[in-house]
Formats: C-alpha cells, sequence, structure tokens
C-alpha cells in the first residue's frame, strides 16, 4: 500500500516527494549505506521546510511502480511545479517511468542517498538522468535538502 502524506491543502504553491521500492525500509535497511534517518523523520523535516516556506508538499513511497505512475500523471492538471525522487532501484530498470515524466513534462530533481556511481556496475545508469532538472547524489539525506532548497529558490 502507498503511504502518502502532506502539508495543509491550502499551502501555496504543490511540490511532490517521491520514493520508489524499499524506501520504506530507510533507517534500519542497511544503515551502514543509507543512515539511521527514518523516511518517517525525513518527510516531516522535509514538510516542515516547504510548509515554512509556503510550500505544500506531499509525500508518496510505493513498492507499486504504477502508483507511482498515476500520481506523476496526476501533476498534469493538480498544479505540481516540481518534483524531487528517489526511485530507488527503477532508476536502473524503468522506462515506463522515465516516460511518466516526460509525458507529464513535471520538472524534477533525481536525489540517489548513495554514490550509485561507486557502486556496482548496474546502478551507473539512469533512465531518468537525461530528462532531470538535476541530480543529487553520495551526499545522504541531505541531498533532499538541497534538492527542495533549489525548487523552492526556482519556484519563489
Amino acid at each position: 500500500m502507498a503511504k502518502v502524506s502532506s502539508t495543509a491543502k491550502n499551502s501555496g504553491k504543490r511540490l511532490l516527494l517521491l520514493h520508489g521500492p524499499n524506501l520504506n525500509l530507510l533507517g534500519t535497511r542497511e544503515p551502514e549505506k543509507y543512515g539511521s534517518t527514518t523516511l518517517a523523520q525525513l518527510e516531516a523535516h522535509l514538510t516542515a521546510r516547504a510548509t515554512a516556506a509556503g510550500f505544500h508538499l506531499e509525500c508518496l513511497q510505493s513498492n507499486h511502480e504504477g502508483v507511482v505512475l498515476d500520481r506523476i500523471h496526476a501533476t498534469r492538471t493538480d498544479g505540481t511545479v516540481g518534483c524531487i525522487i528517489n526511485a530507488g532501484a527503477w532508476t536502473h530498470t524503468s522506462v515506463a517511468l522515465r516516460d511518466a515524466f516526460a509525458g507529464a513534462a513535471l520538472p524534477f530533481l533525481e536525489v540517489h542517498i548513495t554514490n550509485v556511481h561507486a557502486r556496482e556496475e548496474f546502478r551507473h545508469h539512469s533512465y531518468l538522468s537525461a530528462i532531470a532538472r538535476g541530480i543529487i547524489v553520495g551526499l545522504g539525506v541531505r541531498g533532499y535538502d538541497l534538492a527542495l532548497d533549489f525548487l523552492m529558490a526556482e519556484h519563489a
């Protein structure tokens, strides 16, 4: 089941934070690679920052690709102005995810907690990078703060 959380509906411009498969395990799965911050803690932190700056941040994590694709498609009409995504393993496998972003014409930043280029060879390729507004890799959960700062500045 997808997990969705968001700020108050009357907040300002809409931003979207998407997490792909296995990121629901953040904070407990391989903490030596991904750190000890849980997904709930990360979302609460980013949501508070967005709200304080006058933005509405919706957070969605799903292990089911179609749920994420449907949410990206919905941005075509719901007023979402930008997205941060950590697609997890879908980064390296999903043409459908790439096509959803292209079809929605949604500006997005690709974020990875680890440096995927210093890991296994199959993680070096991203189907998203070529159409992403920017890419942040290897900075831990701090990468999300940088991505949020960028989107908020771009849509201030």
